[in-house]
């Protein structure tokens, strides 16, 4: 992967990037594949957000969707999705969530729709994370035979605890916006018609309030509640690693693109 170039932001096709009084905002725009992650698309957002620490004018990061989701997870769409779909992907992804939570900014995610796999991932890194009440939250990783990865096996467990992150994790179940929100995944819901205006209310208290005692709450928080999330992530990088030459992965992808039930025999 070091060996791309890294795209222009303003010129990927799938990612809206809009910085208008301190507010930085980036929009996944592929409404068409539920703003499922390409892998322009997620190495024009790690860049980004890497480069926000050195930048002064920027007060606060917002990540949202258009349409129906927030972010449906990695595209897996194609008949070759599996050949392509390889470790690069692993190390663009943990870029993104390493940059969320070190980042001395606030990060909001404005979950407006579906947040499942990495997308899901994505949003929970995030500081804080307002939800719409028609969204949801999905780690889809089973059905297709991957493990959780995007920081989840992390974050979700420090969240909503152990017994709420295996039934999500390994039963593939989602949780409402309303479910997320009474078991602490979320920090905030609103109704659809509301949504738009809770978020800007946050956005605007987030971008006038102090900057450094705010990064350095967010500094403090995360080192007492995401400890593993190092850890995790290379975990995940080496669990997933071996997962995507099996034969189960390659079935649940053949089984997702031909939108039938796939068949695991552990292989």
């Amino acid at each position: 992967m070091t060996d791309t170039p890294a795209p222009d932001p303003a010129a990927v096709p799938g990612l809206l990037v809009d910085l208008t009084d301190g507010v930085l905002r980036l929009t996944f725009d592929r409404p068409e594949v539920f703003n499922a992650l390409s892998g322009e698309v997620a190495l024009a957002l790690a860049d980004i957000l890497e480069g926000v620490p050195a930048r002064d004018d920027v007060r606060v990061v917002v990540l949202t969707g258009t349409g129906m989701a927030f972010n449906a997870g990695a595209d897996i769409s194609g008949e070759d999705a599996h050949e392509k779909f390889d470790v690069r992907a692993m190390d663009v992804t943990n870029r993104i969530i390493r940059a969320i939570v070190a980042c001395d900014r606030p990060v909001l995610a404005a979950v407006n729709g579906i947040a499942a796999g990495v997308g899901c991932g994505i949003a929970l890194a995030a500081d804080i994370v307002v939800t719409a009440s028609s969204a949801s939250f999905l780690l889809a990783f089973a059905r297709i035979g991957f493990m959780p990865d995007g920081g989840t096996s992390a974050t979700v467990a420090a969240a909503v605890g152990r017994a709420r992150a295996m039934r999500m994790a390994l039963l593939a179940e989602p949780l409402s916006a309303q479910e997320a929100y009474d078991a602490g995944l979320v920090t905030h819901l609103a109704s659809d018609e509301e949504f738009p205006a809770l978020v800007e209310t946050l956005v605007r208290r987030l971008a006038s309030g102090p900057p450094l005692a705010l990064a350095a709450t967010k500094k403090a928080v995360n080192a007492a509640t995401l400890l593993p999330l190092e850890d995790a992530l290379e975990r995940e990088r080496t669990g997933q690693v071996v997962l995507m030459r099996t034969a189960d992965v390659a079935e649940g992808m053949r089984a997702f693109t031909e939108r039938r039930k796939p068949v695991f025999r552990g292989e």
